[in-house]
């Protein structure tokens, strides 16, 4: 299994969130945070309890929610995992086989939530709990209530990284790009986080620009003003083809008001 590498501090702080989500959702077993960045592999960057080994099983073998929502960018809840068609090598007998070191406990898990986000503008993160009984819509509600720190979490997790540390300010306002967008998606369609990311990602691809730039076109259409971002090299600059998308993608939205 890859797992993201972070510092210590870092990982404490992703291990005690994890940990209160484990604690705000009845029946936990276990809650896990998996990322992938500029289209790698979905890994694993923190976890908590059982999912510690149900989360690496679902993405090095057997499949399953987390992959499943890592993939679609669709929020996921099976009321038994055992039972669900939809991953059918994900089943006790494969787990007990593979994985024999937490054979009291695989027969207690039932549903899983996973729940996809943005992280950055090119990182998709997904949180997941496994639990004891079947997970509900009220179970995502629960991992809605806390995406945001996750993501904010990350964003500090990779600018700690040796590799990434002079990108912080770079992170930070794409992701506060993104969250000003999203508001305005979710303002005019009245819908939910997830379906307002979907909404800005599938503008960007179907126009071939970057989703950062179609985010601070479309927050400087509506202000009628350039949006609040750090001088110098990180000033995100939206293409003209960028802000063509906004004003196409804002006449969208205001049709189906």
């Amino acid at each position: 299994m890859t797992v993201i590498p972070t510092t210590h501090g870092i990982s404490s702080l992703l291990e005690e969130l994890l940990a209160r989500i484990a604690d705000d959702v009845p029946g936990a077993l276990g809650a896990a945070l998996s990322v992938h960045h500029r289209g790698g592999p979905l890994l694993v960057a923190a976890a908590h309890g059982l999912s510690a080994a149900l989360v690496p099983a679902q993405l090095d073998r057997f499949g399953g929610p987390v992959p499943t929502a890592g993939r679609t960018g669709e929020p996921v809840v099976t009321a038994d995992v055992y039972a669900d068609d939809r991953w059918p090598h994900l089943t006790l007998s494969g787990l007990l086989e593979h994985h024999p070191a937490h054979a009291a406990y695989w027969p207690r898990v039932r549903g899983i939530a996973a729940l996809p986000s943005t992280w950055d503008t090119e990182g998709t993160l997904v949180l997941s709990v496994a639990l004891d009984r079947p997970a509900t819509e009220e179970t995502l509600d629960v991992l809605r209530r806390h995406e945001r720190l996750a993501a904010m979490a990350l964003v500090v997790a990779e600018a700690t990284r040796p590799d990434r540390t002079d990108q912080m300010l770079e992170l930070l306002q794409s992701r506060a790009a993104l969250e000003e967008a999203k508001g305005i998606v979710i303002a005019l369609r009245r819908c939910n986080p997830e379906e307002a990311w979907h909404t800005l990602r599938r503008a960007s691809q179907e126009r071939n620009v970057k989703v950062r730039e179609l985010a601070v076109a479309l927050v400087e259409l509506l202000a009628g003003a350039p949006a609040p971002q750090p001088d110098g090299e990180r000033t995100i600059h939206p293409a003209p083809e960028a802000r063509r998308a906004a004003r196409q993608l804002l006449r969208a939205l205001e049709r189906r008001r």
